[in-house]
């Protein structure tokens, strides 16, 4: 059996997919994207874990509830959003089995057996995954935002790729929220920061050796337009983990769209 392919999606705004927006289209594309994550993907995995933007704690920390519930960590949205379902499973095993290879790394991780999935899982997942029938289990970030360290933690968990685990970082390839805010009502053209880091990523992403691509992930900061993009980079470093996982697989760019006036693009590996 191949071993799975890991993937950085974006995860879009909020609760965006499940409900009205102007003009109706916006999102249209992205959940496109998702919903053909399955064939993309090849096969249906035994297990997927997940790296949001929207977790971050001091040390590595592994979700390891068996049944998450939901954390609507969005706020101001119709009241339909938060009556969101997503009953995925979580996965005691296979927490057990990430925290082993990070230890095996020299990676000190802790467990959360009360956590919930947050949007940055939920929402994404419930478009690409409908069913809910794949157990889940969510990584953290961590705190200081080091993105050799992210690198490290991928590298660590790269053998789940050969257990049918599918790794998946969920962030988005430009947040800076000032631009996606101003564009709140859909335009179409793309901030030239945007487009300028968006180049860059894809061009390094899909070109560079591994040894190249780790050491311009590292130093991602001085790439063009780079603090634009990401004014803080909490949406960029679940890129970093799936990066690691990657070994020595380049990436394929698999969506780019143009929603809020920003360039968005998702990537897979193998």
């Amino acid at each position: 059996m191949s071993r799975m392919p890991t993937v950085f999606i974006p995860h879009g705004g909020g609760p965006c997919f499940f409900m009205d927006w102007d003009p109706p289209n916006t999102w249209d594309r992205m959940a496109a994207y998702l919903r053909g994550l399955p064939a993309a993907i090849g096969r249906k995995p035994e297990a997927m874990l997940v790296i949001s933007a929207h977790w971050e704690a001091e040390t590595v920390t592994i979700q390891n509830n068996p049944a998450p519930p939901l954390l609507f960590d969005y706020y101001g949205f119709p009241e339909s959003t938060y009556q969101i379902e997503y009953p995925a499973a979580g996965s005691s095993q296979h927490a057990e089995r990430a925290a082993k290879l990070l230890g095996e790394a020299g990676i000190v991780s802790d467990f959360d057996g009360s956590r919930g999935f947050d949007h940055g899982v939920f929402v994404p997942l419930r478009v690409a995954f409908p069913d809910a029938d794949i157990p889940i289990v969510q990584l953290s970030l961590t705190s200081n935002l080091d993105p050799a360290a992210h690198i490290a933690v991928g590298k660590a968990l790269e053998p789940l790729r050969d257990e049918d685990v599918l790794i998946v970082g969920s962030g988005m390839s430009y947040h800076n929220m000032q631009t996606l805010m101003r564009n709140m009502h859909g335009s179409r053209a793309a901030a030239p920061d945007s487009a300028q880091f968006d180049d860059w990523l894809t061009d390094m992403l899909t070109t560079s050796d591994p040894e190249t691509r780790e050491q311009a992930l590292v130093d991602w900061a001085t790439a063009p337009a780079a603090r634009l993009a990401h004014p803080r980079e909490e949406h960029l470093l679940p890129l970093h983990v799936v990066a690691g996982a990657a070994g020595s697989d380049k990436a394929k760019r698999t969506l780019r769209d143009t929603v809020l006036g920003a360039v968005e693009s998702a990537f897979q590996f193998g």
